[in-house]
């Protein structure tokens, strides 16, 4: 976990050495300082793309599975305010207008609270800063009881390598969606 407000230079500095600490038994000693270079330099543009779309919190698996390093990131987004289709209608009108105009979308429920849930697939455009097409899934979760209406976004992104199977990224797209199942509200 990468808080995007506070603290985030020391946890992106507790995933590099973690990372490198991983790096495979025979990999050269001579490239570890250009590894670590270069991780960082990957982490610091997902860390700034996170933090300019409103970013709050930045997930990125840092254990291996079976062997392979998943290629995803969840970013939770701090709360936006989405003024309300009518005066007297709730979240869920929003959340319907949203989904009205959003390709791929459906309204979902998380801990009692109806949400919006979309996926996509976004290609590799180097013009508009996508370097490698990824497989993106969003939830739009209504904050409850507040006012103005708030909503949080919950983004995942998994990244696609060319030619690979889409077996598994849809594996990948069902582990997140099972995980924002487990979601559940609490106050402090």
């Amino acid at each position: 976990m990468i808080p995007l407000r506070t603290g985030t230079k020391e946890a992106m500095d507790r995933v590099v050495r973690k990372a490198v600490a991983q790096l495979p038994v025979g990999f050269p000693k001579d490239d570890i300082p250009k590894a670590r270079l270069k991780l960082t330099q990957e982490m610091k543009k997902v860390v700034r793309r996170a933090s300019a779309k409103g970013g709050m919190t930045l997930y990125l698996p840092t254990e291996r599975l079976h062997g392979i390093a998943l290629p995803v990131s969840i970013v939770a987004s701090e709360p936006i305010e989405i003024p309300r289709v009518r005066p007297d209608s709730g979240p869920e009108a929003v959340l319907v207008a949203l989904a009205s105009e959003t390709p791929g979308a459906e309204t979902r429920e998380l801990d009692d609270t109806a949400a919006l849930r979309s996926e996509r697939e976004v290609p590799a455009d180097a013009a508009k800063g996508v370097d490698v097409a990824h497989r993106r899934v969003e939830y739009i979760v209504p904050v409850p009881d507040s006012a103005p209406d708030q909503y949080l976004t919950f983004s995942f992104s998994a990244l696609i390598a060319p030619g690979s199977d889409p077996a598994f990224y849809d594996a990948l797209v069902e582990l997140f969606d099972a995980v924002m199942g487990t979601f559940r509200w609490s106050y402090a």
